[in-house]
């Protein structure tokens, strides 16, 4: 029971972040190699903000969410923007040197120490006990609770929102959109805000129920097999991808070898290019555009 308690956490986590990659990927086609680095600054800017208003989660927590959104619409407007019509794999770069520079930047500021902004901000995860003898804490619980809503309010946003709808369409035909009188940098702004934000939830989330540190980047990294596995395009496919990989790794650390779960994300994702390379829920046109 315990297992899988703990793979559900782990997918739900996974998940997260997996949603920003796939939202920044189906608005303007750029693999955001510096998700990890974005959730990880997030992080410490919740622990900062823990710093200067203790004990006042309902206020901080939001207003690092806030904060996460405008980092995402200043990253796509100041970086990627620029070099519209440029080949994609400049964007790329971009985002792997961004990522290296906020990777400097957090040691810079807050020194590699490890730190604990549950405690700053008097927030207790408390152990509740399951039915089959599991265990689950607060905000674990919590975490799997807001994933399940997080992708039901963008399932809802995408199919029955205006804005949801243009930027969909945007996706795929940015000069039609254009020629509608749409701003689509707009709407690939926002995608990025809400991506960065996901992310944001996510390092949040992991860091309130374990721990603050330079490593946390790592978690967003073994999210990206998630978001290539489930489909580049598909929202749909990261839960059950999640799963699988999450699966995986709980697997490795609790039958195999604990040193094994850095690898087991990336060895699905290497079984599933074998087997389906455009993902579970991918077409091969995503994969020819990647």
């Amino acid at each position: 029971m315990q297992f899988w308690i703990n793979v559900v956490v782990l997918a739900s986590t996974y998940a997260l972040l997996a949603a920003g990659y796939v939202l920044i990927y189906r608005a303007s086609r750029v693999l955001n190699l510096a998700h990890g680095e974005l959730m990880m600054l997030s992080a410490y800017l919740l622990f900062a903000l823990a710093g200067a208003l203790p004990h006042q989660p309902l206020l901080t927590i939001p207003l690092t969410l806030l904060i996460a959104a405008g980092l995402g619409v200043a990253t796509y407007y100041l970086l990627i923007r620029p070099l519209a019509g440029r080949p994609l794999f400049s964007a790329v770069l971009v985002t792997v040197a961004l990522g290296i520079m906020l990777q400097g930047l957090v040691v810079l500021v807050w020194t590699p120490r490890v730190q604990y902004p549950a405690v700053a901000l008097g927030i207790t995860n408390q152990p509740h006990q399951l039915p089959g003898g599991g265990v689950i804490s607060t905000l674990d619980a919590l975490t799997v609770l807001v994933a399940l809503a997080l992708f039901g309010l963008l399932a809802a946003f995408f199919r029955y929102s205006r804005l949801g709808v243009q930027m969909l369409a945007a996706a795929e035909n940015p000069l039609l959109v254009a020629q509608r009188g749409i701003d689509f940098h707009r709407l690939f702004a926002v995608a990025w805000g809400l991506a960065i934000a996901t992310a944001a939830l996510a390092g949040v989330l992991y860091t309130l129920t374990n721990r603050l540190e330079g490593t946390v980047a790592l978690v967003g990294l073994k999210a990206f097999p998630v978001a290539l596995v489930g489909g580049l395009g598909s929202l749909t496919g990261a839960l059950p991808a999640a799963l699988l990989v999450a699966l995986a790794e709980v697997a490795a650390i609790q039958y195999v070898d604990p040193l094994l779960s850095n690898v087991a994300p990336f060895l699905v994702l290497l079984i599933a290019l074998l087997v389906r390379p455009w993902g579970l829920f991918g077409t091969p046109e995503e994969l020819e555009r990647v």
